[in-house]
């Protein structure tokens, strides 16, 4: 579940840029399941919400390398 930074740095950028949208789908759904009452585990939300913020902060990096 967590994504280590050097795991995402191995990533090209279309890859980063993809499983950035495959995170936020996925905190999306986790939203309604949680005001629903069905996700058991909160700290998931928190989990994919740090996930968001490595790969934005590796992506600005190369960005601003460049």
């Amino acid at each position: 579940m967590k994504l280590k930074p050097f795991e995402i740095r191995n990533l090209s950028d279309d890859e980063i840029k993809q499983k950035m949208e495959e995170t936020h789908k996925e905190l999306f759904n986790l939203r309604f399941q949680f005001v629903i009452g069905q996700v058991k585990d909160t700290s998931i939300i928190r989990k994919l919400k740090k996930n968001i913020a490595r790969l934005n902060t590796i992506l600005n990096e190369r960005q601003f390398a460049n």
